[in-house]
């Protein structure tokens, strides 16, 4: 009796999934067994029993950066509340931020900064089953559905590994997880335990998603002590510039020789690129472009620093 409800359940589960090919996943899962030498059979029975969102497509298809403006972006970060309660977590976890800024020479802004911006000091970690997000994505999204297939099948393999629980563990739309909100390839490769020899859990541990933001800042070549971002002064009317990319390729001198100054004094000559919020226009250094690889809005990154920086200067 029990295997038969089993069956009848699986069977429901794939009716209301009808809209995903069962030979896509019947390939994904053999892909799968190639790889990791885990049942294919066992794989599918995981799959038929996800769930295809059209709100998730619906989401991700018109993601709300791409509409919003600056301002209104910046509104929903610099509050005062979300402010106060990065004081709150810095104060809950001074000691982890102070060794792992340390360790790393991270600046406590930017981790405090990041976490702030992506789950409000983890009061929003995100309301998605991890699961849903990358099969509906994976098998339903097809202008990116292999690199959130990729993403799938990372995380049945750290379901396995770290012992979470494939059917419940919940996350963003697009299947970012936990404090930090790292995408299973992330949570593999950056994730870190703030404890040495112990496992990362970043759903629950904020010290080890501290640990594990720094990390992947770290690894992603942060300059200690070199700038982030001011704003750029236009003395005089400047036309015909190349368009700016993220990363810089110029020197800050090349644009002070034309006209462009930066807002505050710049020790030393470094490399720099103008980003344009609005009608507003910004230096970006390295570091700024360091904090892109985590999210590569320009949008994202000012937030990041302006929210950890006036949590900083809010610090009594």
């Amino acid at each position: 009796m029990k295997q038969l409800l089993t069956l009848i359940l699986l069977g429901l589960a794939f009716c209301a999934n009808a809209q995903i090919e069962d030979a896509a996943l019947q390939k994904f899962a053999e892909e799968f067994e190639k790889k990791h030498d885990r049942p294919a059979a066992e794989i599918m029975e995981i799959l038929w029993q996800a769930q295809f969102q059209q709100e998730i497509i619906d989401k991700i298809s018109k993601p709300a950066e791409g509409t919003m403006t600056w301002k209104r972006y910046r509104n929903i970060f610099m509050k005062e509340e979300r402010i106060n309660a990065g004081l709150e977590f810095w104060e809950q976890h001074e000691e982890a931020i102070s060794k792992v800024s340390a360790d790393t020479g991270v600046p406590p802004e930017v981790i405090l900064g990041i976490i702030g911006v992506e789950t409000y000091f983890g009061r929003i970690k995100g309301s998605y089953k991890v699961l849903d997000a990358l099969y509906t994505l994976g098998f339903g999204y097809s202008r990116r559905g292999k690199f959130f297939k990729s993403e799938l099948e990372k995380f049945l393999v750290l379901a396995e590994t770290e012992g979470l629980d494939v059917f419940n563990i919940e996350g963003s739309y697009a299947g970012a997880m936990g404090y930090s909100q790292f995408m299973p390839s992330s949570y593999i490769a950056y994730a870190k335990s703030f404890d040495e020899g112990g496992n990362a859990d970043l759903m629950n541990s904020a010290e080890d998603a501290i640990a594990s933001v720094a990390n992947y800042i770290k690894v992603h070549r942060w300059q200690k002590g070199a700038p982030v971002t001011t704003k750029a002064r236009f003395t005089r009317e400047v036309s015909n510039l190349n368009k700016q990319v993220l990363r810089p390729k110029n020197q800050l001198s090349d644009y002070t020789k034309i006209g462009i100054m930066p807002e505050e004094e710049i020790s030393g000559d470094p490399k720099a690129t103008l980003i344009k919020l609005d009608d507003e226009q910004w230096f970006g250094f390295y570091n700024f472009y360091v904090i892109t690889r985590y999210n590569h809005s320009p949008m994202y990154a000012m937030a990041v620093y302006q929210l950890g920086t006036a949590i900083v200067n809010k610090k009594p």
